[in-house]
């Protein structure tokens, strides 16, 4: 069965979903659903500059430092699928991979996702979860996002999911722009030469 986390340090958004859809463990690319607009929202979000297909997502790692990966590995046909089990189990795995990679910013594809994931810090149950930022963080030094899932099956208008997400784009830039200022300069830097 292919794989579909996608991780490594540096990451500036780490991509999180309940599990993997049939088709996109059957193919081995996030979001992979004929249906689902992850990758047209990324596009109209400004997240990225033109719309990916799912076969290139693992590309928006090198080219975006975006990463992914779900809080249940097991693919499913719905997220009804999964057990209260896997998703304890799950959740603890979420946390070490959040301690481990320090993403900055951490993006919950679904409010479901996140309330899953509180489930692991009991003094959060029960806390109103807005769309974005989120007041605290559940990782130190790791940003939590809450966006509206992508899938086909979600009622919200494109615009609306767009709106919200732009939200994190313009984090994003702003983070790689505040990171390219402290970044020190060597004098054989070729973009020093004008």
């Amino acid at each position: 069965m292919p794989i579909t986390d996608r991780l490594a340090p540096g990451m500036v958004v780490l991509f999180i979903g309940f599990n993997p859809s049939l088709t996109s463990a059957a193919r081995g690319f996030n979001y992979a659903g004929r249906n689902n607009r992850f990758y047209r929202v990324l596009y109209l979000s400004g997240l990225t500059a033109r719309q990916y297909r799912p076969e290139e997502s693992p590309s928006l790692l090198d080219d975006y430092q975006y990463g992914f990966t779900n809080i249940v590995a097991r693919p499913s046909k719905c997220a009804a699928d999964i057990s209260a089990q896997e998703f304890a189990e799950g959740g603890r795995i979420l946390a070490a991979k959040l301690r481990q990679y320090r993403p900055v910013f951490a993006c919950y594809v679904g409010k479901g996702v996140y309330q899953q994931f509180l489930r692991q810090f009991p003094r959060r149950r029960g806390v109103a979860v807005p769309w974005g930022f989120q007041a605290d963080s559940l990782i130190p030094g790791v940003c939590d996002f809450v966006a509206p899932s992508t899938s086909g099956l979600v009622r919200m208008r494109l615009s609306e999911q767009t709106a919200i997400y732009r939200e994190l784009a313009q984090a994003a830039q702003r983070w790689r722009q505040q990171r390219a200022r402290q970044r020190p300069v060597h004098f054989d830097d070729p973009s020093r030469v004008r």
